[in-house]
C-alpha cells in the first residue's frame, strides 16, 4: 500500500527531516526575486516600507508571478531529495500503482472544478452587490497563461511534501496511518497561519485548512495515491485565481470578479468541511470502488 512504501528503503526518519529542510532552502532561493523587488521599493520609500504593502505596488500579474517562483524551485529541490538522498523515484511518493494514473487527476479536477464555478455563479446571481465586474482580457489572458502554468506546480508541491514524502516519512517512524494523516493536516494548517486570511478572518480559519488537509490525507490513504488530491488541490486553486479575487487574500490576481464583501467566516467554509468534501470521498469512493475504510484509515504495520 502507499503508506507502507517508506518500509521498502533504507530511509530512517532523519533523512526526511534533512530532506524537508533541503526542500524549504530551495524555496528560500526562488524567493530572491520578490525580496529584491520589496527591498529595492522599501529603499525607495514605497508604502512606507511596509513589506505587504510594498508587495501590492506591484503588478498583480507580476506580483502572482514572483508569488508561485519560489514552488517551482522548491519541486526542483524536492526531486532531488527524493532522486538524491532517499534514493528512490518520483513514482514512489506519488502512487502505490505501477505508473501515474493522470486520469484520476483529470476526474478530480474536472468534478472540483465544476463545483467551484457553480458556487461563483450561484453566489454572484445571489448577492451582485458583494462583487466588482474586473475582466480586462489582455490583463486576464496574461493571468491565464502564469496560473494555468504556475499554479499547478505550487498545489502539485504542496501535495507532494504533505501527502507524498512527509506522510510516508511519519508512516515509516509511527509505523500506523493514523499519526501521518494527524501530523501532516496540522503542519499543513500551521504554515498557512502567516497568510493574510488569518489577519482579516482570525484563527478559526485555521480549522479549515486543517479539516482540507484531513480531507487531502484521507483522499490520499484510501485511493493509495496523491493523484485525486493534486487534480482536487489544482481545481480549487487554478479556478479561484481565475474567476474571483478580492484585497485581503494571498493571491492577488486580474480574475473575472472581486469580492468586494465584508470579510468573515462565512457558512461556505463550513460547507465544504461537512458538506462538499464528504460528497466528494463519496463520489471518488463509488467511482473506484474504495473499501475497508475503517481498517485503512486505522492501519497499523
Amino acid at each position: 500500500m502507499f503508506l507502507r512504501q517508506s518500509l521498502n528503503y533504507n530511509n530512517p526518519f532523519w533523512m526526511f527531516l534533512l530532506g524537508s529542510f533541503v526542500i524549504i532552502i530551495f524555496n528560500v532561493i526562488g524567493q530572491l526575486p520578490l525580496t529584491f523587488f520589496i527591498v529595492q521599493q522599501g529603499v525607495e520609500g514605497v508604502a512606507g516600507g511596509d513589506p505587504m504593502a510594498l508587495l501590492r505596488t506591484i503588478d498583480k500579474n507580476l506580483q502572482l508571478f514572483l508569488l508561485l517562483i519560489p514552488f517551482a524551485i522548491g519541486f526542483l529541490g524536492l526531486w532531488l531529495v527524493v532522486r538524491k538522498l532517499h534514493e528512490r523515484s518520483m513514482l514512489s511518493i506519488t502512487t502505490s500503482r505501477e505508473s501515474i494514473d493522470w486520469q484520476r487527476s483529470l476526474y478530480a479536477f474536472g468534478v472540483w472544478a465544476t463545483v467551484t464555478i457553480l458556487l461563483v455563479v450561484l453566489d454572484y446571481t445571489l448577492s451582485p452587490e458583494y462583487y466588482q465586474w474586473n475582466f480586462n482580457p489582455v490583463k486576464f489572458s496574461v493571468l491565464f497563461i502564469i496560473a494555468v502554468l504556475l499554479v499547478p506546480i505550487q498545489t502539485s508541491l504542496e501535495e507532494y511534501i504533505f501527502r507524498g514524502y512527509l506522510m510516508q516519512g511519519f508512516a515509516g517512524l509511527f509505523k500506523n496511518a493514523w499519526a501521518p494523516l494527524l501530523l501532516t493536516s496540522l503542519i499543513f494548517g500551521s504554515l498557512h497561519l502567516f497568510n493574510p486570511e488569518v489577519e482579516k478572518l482570525g484563527y478559526g480559519i485555521l480549522v479549515y485548512y486543517i479539516g482540507t488537509g484531513l480531507f487531502l490525507g484521507i483522499l490520499t490513504i484510501m485511493d493509495e495515491g496523491i493523484e485525486l488530491a493534486l487534480g482536487f488541490h489544482a481545481a480549487n486553486n487554478l479556478i479561484t485565481a481565475l474567476l474571483v479575487t478580492s484585497d485581503w487574500t494571498a493571491f492577488q490576481t486580474e480574475s473575472i470578479l472581486i469580492d468586494t464583501s465584508e470579510p468573515s467566516l462565512g457558512p461556505e467554509l463550513l460547507l465544504s468541511l461537512v458538506v462538499f468534501y464528504p460528497l466528494f470521498l463519496v463520489l471518488m469512493s463509488k467511482k473506484y470502488g474504495w473499501s475497508n475504510w475503517k481498517s485503512k484509515l486505522t492501519l497499523k504495520f
